[in-house]
């Protein structure tokens, strides 16, 4: 992994960082967090990692992350992931949920 870039951002207590990485099939997102929290010396609950690029056909990938100074940092300033509904995917929801949705919008009329 090569380090393009690297600033130190004291207001949001984290460092924004910018590398190449060289590998051979795509990179998972922890595969990324190991890399740089061996990099940068820190645990991987502190980092975020914003985006994985790669080109078509060329095996170097561009990565953008956030390596954050403490936990509770990276908590305050990055935003919360949305929670899924309890539904499995495909699955459509009860039919008298179905019904309920119907009679509101017919009441809001």
């Amino acid at each position: 992994m090569e380090v393009k870039y690297e600033k130190e951002n004291p207001l949001l207590h984290r460092k924004e960082v910018t590398a190449i990485l060289h590998s051979e099939a795509n990179p998972s997102v922890s595969d990324i967090a190991k890399k740089i929290a061996d990099k940068f010396k820190t645990e991987e609950d502190k980092l975020a990692i914003k985006s994985i690029k790669g080109k078509f056909g060329r095996r170097t990938f561009l990565i953008k992350a956030f390596v954050y100074k403490s936990k509770e940092d990276k908590e305050k300033i990055e935003p919360k992931k949305k929670e899924k509904s309890q539904q499995p995917a495909g699955q459509e929801p009860a039919p008298e949920e179905k019904a309920g949705k119907k009679e509101e919008k017919k009441a809001e009329k």
